[in-house]
């Protein structure tokens, strides 16, 4: 990585270090779904729904983060966000059944649509130096807090399950400080955005072929947080943590490190691709070893590394290829894959219940596949966008500079 990419405003770092701690909250919960389960007499199917509530709000609170933030200007809408989720994740701590504690992640993902979509776009306008540097920096801030949520999860987990709650919400209050304090005032800038205008970016093609590849990659990826803990029966919390912080270390490694390399090498839908197939053949893999904890946690373990690079080719593809401003794109994209990623972990936790542990890493990799049957199909369309529109051309230089000719 040039050593361009550090030197950031302190605006950009407080906002990255906002956004590790955002990213804990995918999979804080992960080493502490057992005992959820445990304590509050609960199914693995409904303790599936902590992630289900979380990210189908998300998806759709994501329609109205343009247009808040075209109102009251990026930072307060970042503030708001953070906001939020302090509140709802101490709540979600001091909930006595997983009915409230389903209710409280629903309000947790509102902030985080708020935070998230408007801290991608505030990262790539504040950052020094290319578009594609800024999108890797975000994505190291993804994969950081994806990779260190499971073991804070773990580790505050092992005191109680309501301490990884309480510690998102201490942390949330720290980067709430920073942020107030490091990024400058953002009026309100340009037109105002209107709940249409997602639905209408989604009239391009090539964003909605790459929102619909997200949806069933989302379905995948989420399966694969929701059904891991329980197909590992004999791991305590510590341990599971253990092997989500691995599988987390190498998203965030192969994100940043591997990513660019591939790209410059294979171009950027060729490389989605084959890391989509990748995936689905792990999780293929794991439905056939499903009763080896021990196969388990090695399939969970080897798909961060391909997870990280499909997070960011799909990222940079997605603000690369629809000629809208880029929150919009953002907000139209994140509410499909959200809202339609929602479902994929209580159905396969339900089907776990009804027929077995190997059947929910059957649905991701069914899922995963009909990903990329729709990429393969969208492919050209995505490429035309990505490299023969002239309004797109000043962003292709930039990215250029880092990942070299994506074609």
């Amino acid at each position: 990585m040039s050593s361009s990419i550090l030197r950031q405003p302190r605006a950009v770092w407080a906002v990255a270090f906002a956004c590790v701690i955002a990213f804990m909250g995918i999979g804080l919960v992960d080493p502490i779904l057992k005992e959820i389960a445990a304590q509050l007499d609960a199914t693995p199917s409904q303790v599936s729904l902590l992630f289900t509530s979380y990210m189908a709000v998300m998806g759709v609170a994501m329609l109205v983060t343009g247009v808040v933030s075209s109102r009251i200007g990026a930072k307060r809408t970042l503030l708001l966000g953070l906001l939020l989720i302090i509140v709802f994740a101490g709540l979600a701590g001091a909930s006595g059944s997983v009915g409230a504690i389903i209710g409280f992640r629903a309000g947790w993902g509102l902030g985080n649509a708020l935070f998230i979509a408007t801290a991608l776009s505030t990262i790539v306008s504040a950052a020094s130096g290319s578009l594609a540097q800024a999108i890797i920096l975000f994505e190291a801030a993804l994969g950081l807090g994806i990779a260190s949520g499971p073991l804070i999860g773990g580790l505050l987990g092992n005191v109680s399950w309501r301490g990884p709650f309480f510690g998102v919400s201490v942390l949330m209050t720290i980067a709430l400080l920073a942020t107030a304090w490091f990024l400058p005032e953002t009026p309100p800038a340009g037109r105002r955005t209107s709940l249409a205008d997602p639905f209408r970016a989604l009239a391009h093609p090539a964003l909605l072929a790459l929102a619909l590849v997200a949806v069933c990659y989302n379905l995948g990826f989420f399966t694969l947080l929701a059904a891991g803990p329980f197909a590992l029966p004999s791991l305590g919390i510590m341990q599971i943590g253990w092997v989500f912080f691995g599988w987390g270390l190498l998203l965030a490694i192969t994100s940043v490190a591997v990513a660019p390399g591939l790209q410059r090498r294979w171009g950027t839908i060729p490389t989605m691709i084959a890391c989509l197939g990748l995936f689905g053949l792990d999780l293929a893999l794991l439905a056939w070893w499903a009763e080896s904890e021990v196969a388990v946690a090695t399939g969970i373990i080897a798909a961060g590394a391909v997870l990280g690079v499909i997070n960011t080719l799909v990222t940079e593809a997605v603000m690369g290829v629809a000629p809208v401003e880029r929150p919009v794109a953002s907000a139209a994209y994140s509410f499909v894959r959200f809202t339609g990623g929602a479902l994929g972990p209580y159905l396969a936790l339900r089907l776990a219940e009804q027929q077995g542990v190997h059947a929910p890493f059957w649905f991701g990799a069914i899922a995963v596949t009909t990903g990329v049957v729709i990429a393969l199909l969208g492919a050209r369309t995505v490429h035309r966008a990505l490299h023969g529109a002239p309004a797109r051309h000043s962003t292709d230089e930039a990215a250029a500079e880092l990942v070299g000719d994506t074609a």
